[in-house]
């Protein structure tokens, strides 16, 4: 059994900084990738960002230069930073994990993964 449990989101003004967490418990091999999807209100699921046991890091074009994607295994942990946040980004935001297999492509859709978190919600005021 594999848990995901999201953290670090909040109530920010545009221009601030956020670092979610995802902390992974439970049957954890290589290779694996995980990422980061968001859904704002009234919209569909978006992937944005990906990194796998390579550290191959993909990102979707619109929070390029933003965003980072990162792990610590020592603490089965994985991050992203959000820096200059703006309203748009405004939504849940949910942590994936697959394990068996390495990231496929740029930036995996939401089948490639079978393990998902519970959101943590990111609001961000003008």
């Amino acid at each position: 059994q594999v848990q995901l449990v999201e953290s670090g989101g909040g109530s920010v003004q545009a221009g601030g900084s956020l670092r979610l967490s995802c902390v992974v418990s439970g049957y954890i091999y290589s290779p694996y990738c995980m990422g980061w999807f968001r859904q704002a209100p009234g919209k569909e699921r978006k992937g944005i960002a990906s990194i796998d046991s390579d550290h191959r890091t993909s990102y979707e074009d619109s929070v390029k230069g933003r965003f980072t994607i990162s792990q610590d295994n020592a603490k089965n942990t994985l991050y992203l930073r959000i820096d200059s946040l703006k309203p748009e980004d405004t939504a849940m935001y949910y942590c994936a994990a697959d394990f068996g297999s390495y990231c496929y492509g740029d930036l995996p859709g939401s089948p490639n993964y079978h393990y998902w978190g519970q959101g943590t919600q990111v609001t961000v005021s003008s």
